[in-house]
């Protein structure tokens, strides 16, 4: 009688991707949670200089005004009559957030002056222009 000799089985041998998929999950979700996404207006303008000029970090409502006397709001042309209308929308998003114009130093101090005023009307009170610190 012959006995039949058992070969050891090839072990399968398997990466589980589980618990790596996983990790990468959570940093992701780490990583959108805990960035900041800075809102530009859209248009770069040139802002004037001031000794005086302040930072403010947290979430602002940004309007751009350029030097051909144009309004932007969330890289958006907007019409002057529109301003009011596009602020109370993003104020409603962003309760806490404060407008801050970005206007071209070659910019009409009228037409700043309009948006400031619709930026008021919009019932927004911290209304603040965007400058470059001096050194």
């Amino acid at each position: 009688m012959k006995k039949k000799r058992l070969q050891p089985r090839e072990e399968e041998s398997e990466i589980n991707l589980t618990p790596m998929l996983d990790v990468v999950f959570i940093m992701l979700i780490f990583f959108v949670v805990t960035a900041s996404f800075l809102k530009e207006t859209g248009v770069d303008v040139s802002r004037p200089q001031a000794s005086t000029a302040v930072r403010k970090e947290h979430g602002n409502i940004l309007v751009g005004i350029t030097e051909d006397d144009e309004v932007w709001i969330d890289r958006h042309r907007v019409d002057i009559r529109a301003v009011r209308a596009n602020i109370e929308r993003l104020h409603a998003e962003n309760p806490e957030g404060a407008v801050v114009i970005q206007a071209d130093k070659a910019a009409k101090t009228g037409l700043l002056v309009q948006v400031i005023d619709q930026a008021r009307m919009a019932g927004i009170a911290d209304v603040s222009i965007a400058a470059v610190l001096r050194d």
